[in-house]
């Protein structure tokens, strides 16, 4: 299927930054001839990991986030920094998070995680064989490390009690290769 760019920008500008990530806003042309502005969030991507121990557990965090005022499950996750690929940001954030080291690691692929405001690619990775040791979690980081059977962790993905999209999407992609770990 070939589709033609139904947009055309015309001009381009930050409005807003931080080392994090910014507001680009674009004057665009609409495909009926009208212009408008489009605010696209510009990131540089991020990885999600979903740790299994050799116990066949899965490491799950259950994080406060103020963004939204709620205790979150999640797995580890984060964003990557200037020049830094997704394998090199997944251990990273892996031993940053959980203090986790793994012994087989698997790309599961790549997803937007909201396409309508953002060109954030996010990158999903199955880490086997995880050690946990001392995480290093930054100052707004309120993170609680919890240890629960494959197959709990599906189950929780599966009824929505695991609100935080990207990390149900990465829990239910790995499923197929999560069988032989108690799943």
């Amino acid at each position: 299927m070939n589709h033609d760019r139904p947009f055309r920008t015309l001009s381009s500008r930050v409005a807003w930054a931080c080392p994090w990530y910014q507001v680009r806003q674009d004057v665009i042309r609409l495909p009926d001839g009208s212009e408008g502005i489009y605010n696209v969030v510009e990131h540089p991507g991020a990885v999600w990991i979903v740790p299994v121990t050799a116990e066949g557990e899965v490491v799950l965090l259950y994080h406060y986030r103020y963004t939204v005022d709620d205790w979150c499950w999640e797995v580890p996750a984060g964003g990557l920094k200037a020049g830094q690929l997704p394998d090199e940001a997944a251990r990273a954030e892996l031993a940053e998070e959980i203090g986790g080291e793994a012994a087989e690691w698997r790309y599961i692929g790549p997803f937007y995680g909201s396409n309508g405001i953002s060109n954030e690619l996010g990158h999903i990775y199955l880490a086997r064989g995880v050690t946990l040791g001392q995480p290093h979690h930054e100052a707004a980081e309120v993170i609680e490390i919890h240890r629960v059977p494959v197959a709990e962790a599906l189950r929780m993905a599966q009824a929505n009690e695991i609100s935080d999209g990207p990390s149900a999407l990465a829990l239910l992609l790995c499923a197929p290769y999560l069988q032989g770990d108690g799943a």
